[in-house]
């Protein structure tokens, strides 16, 4: 577990009582709010950047940061990365120690429906971000990639020198084209580059479009569910409060160029997590069953040593506590909402 303290890295020569500040893109999406939140709650001074994309509802993106605008460590900035003056004004106040880059068009299946648009955000976004902190003497970039990178690897555990040369979506190509980038500048001006493979991050506040999000809530409902396959697909799970541990850790230890995976290590079949989310919700599924969609792999499963040792990574959250978490989340937010639209 990270600290809540200030931190401090002889490279940036951070102490305690010096104030630090980063720029956090996608700053109201489900993990940039919850990093937001926890670097803050470190001291961190953070400009988040956010265009409130229609992607899913922005009000549930405002939801998420409503804490966090009223704290006066943590300003808002609405604007999009692709725009390189909005993004220069942000870092002319200077005084940055890093960007953390998690925005992007999200989703594999999405982008087999918008290759072109995936491309221009996650490609060309990258690289206003990468050239802004290029122009700006940014001494550490944090960029956000994905398991889906590894494509349908045989070969697990997935581990960081495994050949990722074969994505099967557009999103899984701009990932890879945006650790490639980071390597590039990295090499080129010498900033401190690290890569995060992120393994279905999941918790309260996640996407309403992602399986357990989408599953618990139909269920709940007592609605069909869409199953996509037989039930075999495994993913590594991982729990939101572990992935932020370890971003806020690989922020602290940014150096040189590094990738590094941020998963459970734990994967969990596609019919175990339907039976799972049932016993958390007390409620059986109705199945809507469909064959496999394309740009979906069979399994993903993260070889996650080499965050453990050096970034000191300890995920620890098991399946059914994160389970029980998000669920409990899910009903408190279901019943705001009712009581907000009963006044």
């Amino acid at each position: 577990m990270i600290e809540d303290n200030y931190p401090y890295d002889a490279r940036f020569g951070f102490q305690q009582e010096k104030r630090v500040k980063a720029l956090v893109t996608g700053a109201a999406g489900f993990i940039g709010s919850h990093l937001c939140e926890r670097l803050v709650r470190n001291g961190w001074k953070v400009i988040g950047l956010d265009n409130f994309d229609s992607f899913y509802s922005p009000d549930v993106k405002w939801n998420n940061i409503a804490g966090l605008r009223k704290n006066d460590m943590f300003e808002l900035m609405q604007g999009d990365i692709r725009d390189e003056h909005a993004v220069a004004s942000i870092l002319a106040d200077g005084g940055f120690n890093c960007i953390v880059h998690l925005a992007a068009k999200a989703g594999v299946r999405p982008s087999i429906e918008d290759p072109v648009g995936y491309q221009d955000v996650n490609i060309n976004g990258t690289v206003v971000l990468l050239e802004a902190a290029r122009k700006h003497n940014i001494p550490g970039f944090i960029f956000a990639s994905s398991s889906s990178v590894y494509g349908n690897n045989k070969k697990v555990p997935f581990c960081e020198t495994d050949n990722v040369d074969f994505p099967i979506s557009p999103y899984a190509a701009t990932k890879k084209a945006g650790e490639l980038l980071c390597y590039t500048y990295s090499h080129l001006y010498k900033i401190d580059m690290t890569c995060l493979r992120f393994f279905t991050v999941y918790g309260p506040r996640q996407r309403p479009d992602l399986a357990i999000h989408k599953f618990a809530r139909l269920i709940e409902q007592g609605r069909p569910i869409p199953v996509f396959g037989d039930g075999s697909m495994r993913r590594d799970f991982t729990y939101i409060d572990d992935i932020i541990d370890g971003v806020v850790a690989a922020i602290e230890k940014c150096k040189g160029y590094n990738i590094y995976n941020l998963g459970e290590s734990r994967p969990v079949r596609l019919d175990e997590l339907i039976g799972r989310i049932e016993t958390a919700l007390g409620k059986k599924a109705i199945l809507d069953r469909h064959p496999m969609q394309p740009g979906d792999v069979d399994q993903t499963y993260a070889d996650v040593n080499k965050a453990v040792q050096e970034l000191g990574y300890n995920p620890r959250t098991e399946i059914a506590q994160g389970l029980k978490r998000f669920v409990d989340w899910l009903r408190s937010d279901q019943a705001h909402a009712s009581k907000e639209q009963s006044v």
